[in-house]
Formats: C-alpha cells, structure tokens, sequence
C-alpha cells in the first residue's frame, strides 16, 4: 500500500430475512436475521486484528448491528454516515425483481432501463450514479482524514459495487456483473490510484458458506 492511501475494509452487512428472497431491500430498517448476526460475529473477528482506526457504517439497522459489532472487537469508534446507506428503490422497497416485472408494462420496462442505465432510478427512488457521487464523496474525505491508514466500512451491496467500479474507473452499470454476499470483506487501498486488494470474501464464513456456492 503507498504510504499516503487510505486502506478501506468493506463489510457487507449480514444476512436479513428479505436478503434471502433476493428482495430490493433499500432504506428499510430490517434488522438481522440469527445467520446475520453470526456473519457479523465472525467479521468482527476477523478484524479485531487489524489497526483500524474507525468504523463509519450507514445508519441502517442492519449494517448499524453489524458495525456495532466490528467496533466493540477492534475497540475503536464508530461513526454513522448517510452517505454509506443503501439506495432508495422508492416503490419498489420489499419486492423482488420478478415482482417488480409482474406488477405492470411501465414497471417492467423501467426495471430494464434502470439496469442498463446508471441515470435512471426507480419510481421514487434513487440513481446508481448518486449514490456513486455519494459514497466516493465520503471516501475522499476520509482518504484526506486518515491518510496512510485503515478504516472499516459498513455498508450494503449498491453503495460497495458503486466503490469499486469507481475503483476500477469502470463504467457503473458493469458493477452488476459483481456479486456481493451477505457478511463479506472487501478491500480497497484508496488514493490517486485505487487498488482492489480483495472483493466478496467469506474466507471467515466458511468456503461453503456464500449463496453462490449453493
């Protein structure tokens, strides 16, 4: 890592009940189901070795227990920041995508250029490109606070892939060829040149353990 770049470690929240049925699960405040708080047990060890210096999560509540535990096993502070919540899906918060595409001809065709186009959000939501600008938002300024060091992210799989691509210097929409399991790691050295170091891990969960394994 160059001295003067930020080393992220990105923890996706745990498992809830929606994230099992595939759901576009956004802003709402499900808490964790017994598989998530175990996947957040299990994170926090694996960190509690680490020189963080901080946790900054999204207020959520299921990233919010996640980052809970994370900051009591590595004893250091936790801040909350918006920037890192999950993107709005407006009036399709709960439902799944085969059941946005059943719900009517204008939904259907909306969830397709929503996919396909960075710009568009959902009825009453929000864009994948703002919730980009967001989040890197944050990173910069936590880049200019902790240069050279390491802090933990706390977050969901929209604000997490939207980092990477920004990363990687990808155009967005190629962030949804990533897949991003409940629990896992991710790590980013972020400066002039951002690195991915590691992404989706679940080496603490167990190998057998992630969905795509199923």
């Amino acid at each position: 890592m160059r001295k003067d770049a930020l080393r992220l470690y990105i923890v996706r929240h745990g498992e809830t009940a929606q994230n099992v049925k595939m759901a576009y699960l956004g802003i709402s405040a499900e808490p964790l189901n017994d598989t998530g708080r175990r996947q957040a047990a299990r994170a926090a060890e694996a960190l509690s070795p680490l020189p963080l210096r901080l946790v900054v999560a999204s207020p959520l509540r299921r990233t919010l227990d996640t980052a809970e535990a994370i900051a009591a096993a590595a004893n250091v502070k936790l801040r909350c920041d918006e920037r890192l919540r999950e993107g709005s899906f407006g009036d399709w918060e709960g439902m799944t995508r085969d059941e946005v595409l059943a719900r009517s001809p204008e939904d259907a065709a909306l969830l397709s250029r929503w996919e396909d186009d960075p710009s568009v959000a959902p009825p009453g939501g929000e864009s994948s490109e703002t919730l980009q600008r967001r989040v890197v938002g944050l990173v910069e300024e936590l880049a200019g606070e902790f240069p050279g060091e390491a802090v933990a992210l706390v977050s969901h799989v929209g604000p997490i892939k939207a980092l990477c691509a920004a990363a990687l210097g990808i155009p967005l929409n190629a962030s949804r060829r990533l897949f991003l399991d409940p629990g896992t790691i991710s790590v980013v050295d972020w400066g002039a040149w951002p690195v991915i170091r590691m992404f989706n891990s679940h080496a603490h969960l167990g190998w057998t353990s992630a969905r795509w394994m199923a």
